[in-house]
């Protein structure tokens, strides 16, 4: 009772706890904001763009879409685009095949997996080559095979260097042997800038796999790759399951393949143009580029 009777009352009223909702990527609009896939880190876009699409506290290098990298590449208003119209057909009546072919190009803007044409690096004249992972994964289909060789003949045909950004999940499946078939038209390309002395760089970016691993993109005379990127064949597990064994952890990164004689140099993406540039200039002070 005398508990009761002195017990102190509150005359203000009590708020509880405000209710908030956890800041995390998918609550903020799409293109404001991305997730740093390594080390999980929000980062604004516009300071993205800055650092050219690589994370500034980790390093991770973000996926690049072809005009974006060219734009990073080439000397600004020097590029001229080729086969720009250049598509898929669907030679085997694959079902749904043109619908998902549409819908990529209606995503990405693109009409096919890569994109060709020629400009300036530093003042040298080149041919280049972007592969798009948007587009149904890069995946080499015989429309990209045609624009790459075409892009490849007329690096010979003006003798200037060929400059080839690889993205790719491999042959498209869904033209069979006729994907297939871009191993070898590429190739056989490459073999005649090589006869003739023509310079041609390789650069390996993430993903690069399958068939375009086992063709062009391993045929550079000087090949470079992005850190990290991801650069092989066969999958890594179906790797695992044939011979049986547990795979480094690094296995198939571009890291992995510098140590074991696949890639030339592992160069990050801000100092990539500045590479390249280097590259260009040797080659053409002793005429390589002009297949002397």
């Amino acid at each position: 009772m005398l508990k009761e009777l002195f017990q102190k009352k509150r005359h203000y009223a009590t708020l509880g706890q405000p209710q908030t909702t956890p800041v995390a990527a998918d609550n903020i609009p799409k293109g404001l904001v991305d997730k740093c896939k390594a080390c999980g880190a929000l980062l604004i876009a516009r300071e993205l763009q800055k650092h050219l699409y690589t994370c500034p506290h980790c390093g991770y290098h973000f996926s690049v879409d072809a005009h974006a990298r060219i734009a990073m590449t080439l000397d600004e208003g020097s590029f001229v685009e080729y086969d720009a119209g250049l598509t898929s057909v669907d030679p085997l009546q694959f079902p749904g095949y043109l619908a998902k072919v549409k819908k990529a190009q209606d995503d990405t803007g693109l009409a096919e997996g890569a994109v060709t044409g020629e400009g300036t690096l530093a003042g040298h004249p080149v041919v280049i080559g972007v592969m798009d992972a948007r587009f149904i994964m890069g995946s080499m289909g015989a429309a990209v095979g045609e624009k790459l060789t075409r892009a490849m003949e007329r690096a010979l045909e003006k003798r200037i260097p060929m400059l080839l950004f690889t993205a790719s999940g491999g042959a498209r499946m869904q033209e069979g042997v006729l994907s297939l078939m871009q191993m070898a038209k590429t190739s056989v390309a490459l073999e005649r800038l090589h006869e003739e002395g023509v310079l041609f760089v390789s650069i390996i970016t993430n993903p690069t796999t399958g068939g375009v691993s086992a063709s062009f993109a391993s045929l550079g005379d000087i090949i470079l790759a992005e850190p990290g990127a991801l650069f092989g064949f066969a999958g890594r597990r179906v790797i695992e399951q044939t011979i049986r064994q547990k795979l480094p952890d690094d296995f198939q990164t571009a890291e992995f393949m510098l140590q074991h004689g696949m890639v030339d140099k592992v160069v990050a993406r801000k100092d990539m143009r500045e590479t390249l540039a280097v590259i260009l200039r040797v080659h053409a002070s002793r005429g390589w580029a002009r297949g002397e």
